[in-house]
């Protein structure tokens, strides 16, 4: 059984096999050549793998950010951000850091946030006098932080596989979230301390006003989102349905920047994107399945406890494993990967698994932007045409920023879960 768990995933990783086949490979071994299991179960658990009701709002949250990326609202966002800034240091960086954040957050797809702000800020910061490294570096990262503040596509992943409530990883998400885009702030306003920009950047209510007209139907999607998941008023799959009806009355009938052609190829998308994402959850869930009838996870438990490894030690080797990861494989195939396997160990040691799950969620997203292999890298250097080596250098610091957040976040609970108490209570 080791040998086909483990070891034929390992040959088919480094053949490369793309993840779903690996996975899929992996089960169908183990169930016919170990398991006295007919193979009809393969095709019956890789549907159960999705047959979760969570699941309706990756579509509909994939569709929301697509039509927001082809209606204008990120231009908007941005102007808005720019206007209400005036003449502090760091301007530029400072808007993208904030936009970033922003459109991630509503689309929950760092690629999708990198790919969007790039095109309106690469210029804007070009204009400044800002390296391209420094550039790159920045956009790459602020993507991340869209997969830690809600809504949050891999959170919703990790709530299927971890059975836990999304609305509480959301309000766990959100102080983390924040605090990476603070120390981000930070270090914008360091790096630009003798760029103050132009008296025109200067602050007027005129300005302010015409941008706020312009920007304030962009700015009322996470409003409308977290506001009525938090509120009551729907669930987090029904707040990414009036999300896309929002969006697209929003980019048609208001910004009127959205055409028929604009929306089809939005739908073509989001199908495309989600079909990617359920392939590899149906096969990682029969695997996590086999995992789990096998009893790996209460073996690994028992080896940790027969170990006796104090609980910051054994919570720092899982961050080093899931920063190892999430440099390998996409972020929601290691969730799928790893949470069924993790998550007893962590709660062996009293770690909450919402809290566990942040964690989990800030590891992954580092790899995001980590070589060899962080997608928000690749497509930076795709729509910028900013070598690889240049974006390499630039995300240095974030990455220390990322890892320091990450060390606060893991040994601080209370970062992850003030905001769950604050917003639903114990």
């Amino acid at each position: 059984m080791i040998l086909t768990l483990v070891g034929l995933p390992l040959l088919l990783m480094l053949a490369g096999f793309p993840i779903y086949l690996i996975l899929l490979a992996a089960a169908a071994a183990t169930m016919a050549l170990t398991m006295q299991v007919p193979l009809m179960a393969l095709h019956q658990y890789l549907f159960s793998s999705i047959n979760a009701y969570a699941l309706l709002a990756l579509p509909f949250f994939i569709f929301a950010g697509e039509i927001m990326d082809r209606g204008g609202v990120a231009g908007r966002l941005v102007g808005l951000m720019r206007a209400s800034m005036g003449r502090v240091p760091g301007k530029v960086p400072l808007t993208a850091i904030g936009a970033g954040a922003v459109f991630g957050a509503i689309t929950g797809v760092g690629a999708a946030s990198v790919a969007t702000i790039s095109k309106v800020m690469l210029p804007a910061m070009r204009d400044e006098g800002f390296a391209d490294r420094y550039s790159g570096g920045l956009m790459v990262s602020v993507g991340a932080v869209g997969v830690i503040l809600p809504p949050s596509i891999p959170m919703i992943v990790y709530a299927a596989a971890a059975d836990e409530s999304i609305p509480r990883l959301y309000a766990a998400g959100i102080v983390p979230g924040l605090l990476i885009v603070g120390m981000m702030a930070l270090h914008a306003l360091w790096v630009g301390r003798g760029n103050r920009g132009s008296e025109a950047d200067r602050f007027t209510l005129r300005g302010f006003g015409t941008a706020f007209r312009r920007g304030v139907w962009a700015a009322g999607v996470p409003v409308l989102i977290l506001g009525g998941i938090y509120g009551g008023v729907f669930s987090p799959t029904e707040a990414a349905a009036v999300a896309c009806l929002y969006a697209f009355i929003v980019s048609w009938a208001v910004m009127r920047e959205m055409t028929l052609r604009d929306l089809m190829a939005a739908a073509g998308s989001t199908v495309s994107f989600t079909a990617q994402i359920l392939v590899v959850m149906a096969c990682a869930g029969v695997f996590s399945w086999l995992i789990t009838v096998n009893q790996v996870s209460v073996q690994l438990v028992a080896l940790i406890e027969a170990m006796a490894l104090p609980g910051w030690l054994l919570l720092l080797a899982i961050n080093l494993l899931l920063l190892l990861v999430g440099c390998l494989i996409d972020p929601l195939s290691a969730i799928l990967l790893l949470t069924p396997l993790l998550v007893p160990l962590a709660g062996a040691i009293g770690v909450d698994p919402v809290h566990f799950g942040i964690i989990v969620t800030v590891n992954l997203a580092i790899g995001l932007f980590t070589p060899p292999f962080g997608i928000n890298l690749f497509v930076m250097q795709t729509m910028s045409g900013i070598p690889l080596k240049q974006i390499y250098r630039g995300i240095v610091p974030f990455l220390a920023i990322y890892l320091i957040a990450l060390l606060l976040i893991t040994y601080i609970p209370a970062i992850s879960l003030s905001g769950v108490r604050l917003l639903i209570g114990p």
